[in-house]
């Protein structure tokens, strides 16, 4: 029953349209898009694509979230971004005529849609909106990485992990933060072991709240302060 409503998604009636690239498409542009996509269903811990791999297309996320990251020498995983519904993951690398420089799994189970390389740059070369809302998120997404990268470049490991608690509220919104340890290290960009021992103290502080793996934020202001944004 799951695997078939995964298959069934029409772009008309997705909810997640309205917060992607695809949002402001006419009803005869959302028709035509329901024509060329494909939607699965996708299990936790699933690669969508790995680094160095060649695009074969574009996804869109409907439900669920995906780790975007890199690797380092030895093998451990930075992670960059994570993408939550309504997301398009995969577009840049479409015009850089380059193989993958990042890999994107799923975080929990996730319900995507599938456009092949094709039928999406031929979309971008007809479609004036969708092109002027692919040049808008390419600028934006450079601030925001540079914004990222001098967060987690200058501020301490505290700081650093206040700073990725905030934008992890903002991701998972009305939800609690759901990720391993492990993740949240590779999102921090410190061991796991700090990472347990700052989420104490936050909890100590009265900033946070554990439930099991999940991460409740009940001092989003104190954590802002913390981490100086």
């Amino acid at each position: 029953m799951l695997e078939k409503s995964h298959r069934h998604v029409s772009c008309e009636t997705c909810g997640a349209r309205k917060d992607s690239l695809f949002g402001s498409f006419c009803e005869a542009d959302s028709s035509n898009l329901n024509e060329h996509k494909t939607c699965n269903y996708f299990k936790k811990n699933q690669p969508l694509f790995i680094e160095g791999s060649n695009p074969r297309g574009v996804f869109c996320l409907n439900e669920g979230k995906v780790k975007i990251f890199t690797r380092g020498e030895e093998g451990k995983e930075q992670i960059i971004h994570i993408a939550k519904p309504g997301e398009i993951v995969g577009f840049r690398a479409m015009f850089s005529g380059e193989a993958y420089k990042v890999a994107a799994t799923t975080l929990e189970e996730c319900n995507i849609c599938f456009i092949n390389k094709a039928d999406f740059l031929n979309m971008v070369d007809t479609n004036p909106v969708l092109r002027n809302g692919i040049m808008r998120e390419l600028s934006k997404e450079l601030a925001d990485r540079a914004t990222f990268i001098t967060n987690m470049a200058q501020k301490s490991v505290r700081e650093r992990l206040a700073f990725a608690l905030v934008l992890l509220d903002d991701i998972y919104s009305q939800e609690m933060i759901n990720l391993t340890r492990e993740d949240l290290a590779n999102f921090v960009g410190t061991a796991t072991e700090t990472l347990i021992r700052l989420l104490k103290e936050f909890k100590d502080d009265h900033l946070i709240e554990t439930h099991a793996r999940k991460i409740e934020i009940l001092d989003k202001q104190g954590l802002m302060n913390l981490a100086g944004v």
